[in-house]
């Protein structure tokens, strides 16, 4: 952990968390937290659907929801940043407080609600940041109002297409109402039909590259709902899945202050359930579709613990609030001695090596009840 992080955490954590968030943003904006000894591995670089990462580890949705800092979190180490998540007109999401720490626990919950300031003033932040270096991904919601989500969706496709490297429909936050339900049936599959029809026409309209669409879901689905969002993906030709968002579930930190709280848990607790249904995701699509392991990432060996159940690239966010920013630094290198010990050539020999190892664990309290 950094001297300056190391002196600031106390007081960060002595203030409402949302506030603390707002203050550790600026202080990146304002470049506080430098860059230390970036390792460059050519065996850390991962193709994933057209792209070029020069590591598998990614900061996910949520922390950098409206693009201020897209470049300074790339300078902390991240092979990509993903922002947002930005639905088409400003909105202030759920009444406040609306996020609680669980530090014994590493984690936290949260019913933000896509809080953002709305496409136009994202669109124009990453506008100005348009011929720069680096992977930046846009993740697009619905408001909470609208009376046609999947036309916002089609919206913020066309928005962002030419200001990112890649997509995110974001359909399993918790906290909007119904927004878990697109996951389903009928409703996905018009959802990525329309989506992937929205992509393809906004790129030969605006002459941009294809760039790839994926889909984040959630951890409580149970098998038959992962086969059944796999078979769909599949048939609609997304380019890949992120999985997963945060859980309803409270499995680990049972009596633990604010875990009665409404909303989605991240941090540590999540890491077996969501790396339970990577793993069921990875046995449903096979050896070629694209996943995105998040949920309880929080070191080198638990981004391991990803790949090795499937996933191709890597996300955290909640462990950064109790890493710093040198977490990522840390987990890079610590992928590096992995790769040295094991005398691998690159990191993706790890991939799907305990897939089945997984899967013949007992799945986590409550898999096959707890519903999105």
């Amino acid at each position: 952990m950094s001297r300056l992080y190391r002196f600031a955490r106390p007081v960060l954590f002595a203030l409402d968390p949302e506030r603390a968030h707002a203050l550790s943003l600026e202080a990146l904006k304002r470049g506080l937290f430098k860059r230390h000894d970036l390792p460059l591995d050519a065996r850390l670089r991962v193709d994933v659907a057209g792209l070029h990462f020069p590591n598998p580890l990614g900061l996910a949705a949520g922390y950098d929801k409206n693009a201020e800092a897209p470049d300074a979190l790339l300078r902390l180490g991240f092979g990509f940043v993903e922002i947002g998540t930005v639905t088409p007109q400003p909105q202030e999401g759920n009444e406040r407080p609306r996020i609680f720490r669980l530090a014994e626990s590493f984690a936290v919950i949260n019913r933000l609600g896509f809080n953002n300031e709305g496409h136009a003033d994202v669109a124009e932040r990453l506008e100005g940041r348009r011929r720069r270096g680096g992977i930046v991904g846009v993740n697009i919601g619905a408001n909470k109002d609208t009376s046609d989500r999947i036309g916002d969706y089609v919206a913020g496709i066309h928005r962002f297409l030419p200001l990112s490297s890649y997509l995110t429909v974001n359909i399993s936050s918790p906290n909007t109402p119904g927004l878990r339900d697109l996951q389903k049936g009928s409703a996905l599959d018009e959802l990525l039909e329309h989506a992937v029809a929205a992509r393809d026409g906004a790129a030969a309209i605006q002459a941009e590259d294809r760039r790839p669409l994926f889909v984040k879901v959630a951890p409580d689905l149970s098998r038959a709902e992962i086969e059944a969002i796999a078979e769909t993906a599949l048939r609609r030709k997304v380019d890949g899945l992120i999985v997963s968002n945060t859980t309803l579930s409270r499995q680990g930190v049972e009596g633990r202050r604010f875990a009665d709280e409404t909303g989605g848990l991240s941090g540590r607790p999540l890491f077996s359930r969501s790396t339970y249904a990577l793993a069921a995701f990875r046995r449903a699509l096979g050896p070629d579709f694209p996943l995105i392991g998040a949920g309880g990432v929080e070191s080198a060996r638990t981004a391991l613990g990803k790949m090795e159940a499937g996933a191709d690239l890597v996300q955290l966010y909640t462990s950064l609030i109790y890493g710093g920013p040198e977490l990522p630094i840390r987990v890079l290198k610590g992928m590096i001695r992995y790769l040295d010990k094991t005398g691998s050539d690159s990191i993706r020999q790890i991939r799907d090596t305990k897939v089945d190892e997984i899967l013949a664990r007992d799945p986590p309290l409550g898999w096959e009840v707890q519903r999105a």
